[in-house]
């Protein structure tokens, strides 16, 4: 562990020599690259550091255990105690440090919600998901933009996506891809019956323009008016923008601004978003990666979550967590699941660590 510890001293180093070279202060994405390496390496080579400091401490401590007098030699065996107790915290925290880490953690996110089976309930669902992730990231002091709206005729979400931003955002949400399963009784069921809807949660981490960089001739860029609900159209201008990315396929549409500027900054957001989600994906399928395993891959069709209204619970199926007050847990009280599922996610990655 000590020889990987100074393998990534080292890099940390090199980073220090290389930030400041005019080609790399001339180069911003590859600034941006190693600012953010440097940034994970820092606690790392801290903690390296003291841990050396306190080896230092333990042999000076030591070399007293052989002093003649009775009184220096007890104090230096409560000294070798101490400093013993000490390194093992700190081994004990760099292992961990160790653990290979999301590259993606200390993101902003961009959330998206669509309602699934289940009709006009479903898109209710939707909507009570959505608030639940708003309402979290207002516990978590965050910021949260709401990018699209597609409203349903009873007022909740056929689609809603949102950027949340704030510190490690995609670490505490990427979690929550895949289908959340809703079990409840309609407001409309006069018989008292309960209904299965489903929504799907799609939580991208964010991509700036240096790191997706997309050539204009790829796009093409489609304006409209934006609706409302029923197809009303809301805006006497042509203020709506879709957006094609010609060599994926993909689309996004964006119309809640006013300003066809700004829909477009929004459209092109998400997009950067998708695009990069999807070469990580490619470089992993690559290396062989087991997605985020044992708490899910994050593909879209896995049934993550199931909300059951009559009974009060909430039971994540990934790691086999039961939680109850699922009034408490659609505020914004989530990190009871949250944690859960990291903890799965660490303790995998602490295990592979170990074999390796």
């Amino acid at each position: 562990m000590i020889d990987r510890l100074a393998e990534l001293e080292a890099r940390y180093d090199e980073i220090g020599r290389q930030l400041n070279t005019p080609d790399v202060a001339s180069d911003t994405r590859r600034l941006a690259d190693l600012g953010r390496e440097m940034s994970r390496l820092e606690p790392i080579v801290a903690g390296l550091r003291s841990w050396r400091g306190v080896q230092t401490q333990l042999e000076q401590a030591r070399s007293m255990g052989d002093d003649p007098d009775e009184e220096m030699r007890a104090m230096a065996r409560e000294e070798v105690d101490r400093l013993s107790a000490e390194s093992e915290r700190l081994e004990s925290e760099l292992r961990v440090m160790l653990v290979p880490t999301d590259p993606n953690d200390d993101r902003n996110v961009i959330v998206e919600v669509r309602a699934g089976t289940g009709g006009e309930e479903a898109s209710l669902f939707a909507a009570d998901l959505y608030r639940m992730y708003a309402r979290y990231a207002e516990r978590r002091r965050w910021k949260v933009d709401v990018m699209s709206t597609s409203d349903s005729e009873s007022g909740g979400f056929k689609e809603v996506i949102a950027e949340l931003r704030g510190d490690g955002a995609y670490s505490r949400l990427k979690f929550e891809s895949g289908v959340h399963r809703v079990q409840r009784v309609p407001l409309t069921e006069a018989q008292g019956r309960i209904h299965t809807s489903t929504a799907t949660v799609s939580v991208l981490p964010e991509a700036d323009e240096v790191e997706v960089q997309i050539d204009e001739k790829d796009l093409r860029v489609d304006v409209y008016r934006s609706s409302g609900p029923g197809g009303q159209s809301v805006n006497t201008t042509d203020s709506a923008v879709r957006i094609t990315h010609l060599p994926t396929g993909l689309v996004v549409a964006i119309q809640d601004e006013k300003s066809q500027h700004k829909n477009r900054a929004k459209a092109m957001s998400v997009l950067r978003a998708r695009l990069l989600e999807a070469e990580q994906a490619r470089q992993a399928a690559e290396r062989g990666d087991e997605r985020r395993s044992q708490v899910g891959s994050g593909e879209r069709s896995e049934k993550i979550r199931t909300y059951n209204f009559p009974d009060d619970r909430v039971t994540d199926h990934r790691v086999g967590v039961t939680v109850h007050n699922l009034p408490g847990l659609l505020e914004g009280d989530l990190d009871r699941l949250i944690d859960p599922l990291l903890e799965a996610d660490q303790a995998r990655r602490l295990g592979e660590l170990g074999e390796g």
